[in-house]
């Protein structure tokens, strides 16, 4: 919907950037293997472990993996492979697969719970869903076509707009400064993740609305009690919520000179000072830090 939307992309780029969303694998969860205990023991044939050897053991686990990782060189790639472990609270979006993966450890809160209000699912996981979807399109993700790809099918025309609205985004996340250690922060290096932050938002803020739309008898449970607040209001809340966090001047150095990502705080107020829909349901003033009257936006 929101590509469909987008003025400033070509309709021959647009096609293809639609076939490749629609070409997106979803992997959630973990892979099948771990409930199927006869190819669960096929898989780690050749492990020797024992209960009362924790360095041997760690050996044993790191040869088994560096022989499994041996063993597909020549092979071709298995695309539906994961690539990561279910426990892990993080999730992916994966190029050259065209693959997007929600582990289970980051199905919990503050990102989802199943008796939470649609609210805060939509504003956890569900901008995190939007996030990863944007990696597709984002500097590096555009680069590749449906089948994992590289090669040029954006037209000369989308690169343009494209260009233009990403140097808008690094152009405010490189005016933020953390007051703590004196340094700014590097908007060209986190621009990948910046604009899948506001990307991300963007969406799932729309799909909430619909939901909200498409369930109008639901509306009254989008509330929490105590918290005077509506549910649009409370996506937001928690989207803020799930970057909430404390470092160490030391760490927040170390994260400035290598992370891609930008420190929580301005991955908050970055993406909700670009959001229309943040300053309606919040009522902030025109011309506001939080509603500057100059936005920037790419999806």
């Amino acid at each position: 919907e929101i590509l469909k939307n987008t003025d400033w992309l070509d309709s021959s780029t647009k096609h293809l950037a639609e076939l490749k969303v629609n070409a997106m694998s979803l992997k959630i969860g973990y892979p099948d293997f771990i409930l199927n205990p006869a190819e669960l023991n096929e898989k780690y044939t050749g492990i020797r472990i024992h209960p009362d050897k924790y360095f041997e053991n760690t050996l044993h686990v790191l040869l088994h993996t560096a022989k499994t990782e041996q063993n597909k060189i020549q092979e071709s790639v298995n695309k539906t492979a994961w690539q990561t472990a279910p426990a892990i609270v993080n999730a992916y979006y994966s190029r050259n697969k065209n693959q997007i993966m929600f582990p289970a450890g980051i199905l919990q809160p503050p990102f989802y719970h199943r008796h939470f209000p649609r609210s805060l699912n939509f504003g956890g996981i569900g901008v995190v869903i939007g996030h990863e979807l944007t990696h597709g399109f984002d500097d590096k993700g555009r680069l590749f076509d449906r089948n994992g790809s590289i090669h040029k099918w954006w037209t000369d025309a989308a690169i343009k707009g494209f260009d233009e609205r990403a140097r808008c985004i690094i152009s405010q996340y490189s005016n933020y400064t953390v007051g703590e250690v004196g340094i700014s922060l590097n908007g060209e290096s986190t621009q990948g993740e910046n604009i899948a932050d506001n990307g991300g938002l963007r969406q799932a803020f729309h799909a909430y609305k619909n939901w909200l739309r498409n369930n109008p008898q639901a509306a009254a449970d989008e509330r929490l009690p105590g918290i005077d607040m509506t549910g649009e209001q409370l996506f937001f809340l928690n989207f803020g919520q799930v970057w909430c966090g404390a470092m160490r001047p030391e760490a927040v150095r170390n994260k400035l000179n290598t992370a891609i990502h930008s420190p929580g705080r301005f991955r908050v107020i970055g993406t909700l000072s670009n959001s229309k829909d943040f300053a309606r349901e919040f009522k902030c003033p025109e011309g506001s830090p939080m509603n500057p009257i100059h936005k920037c936006s790419v999806w």
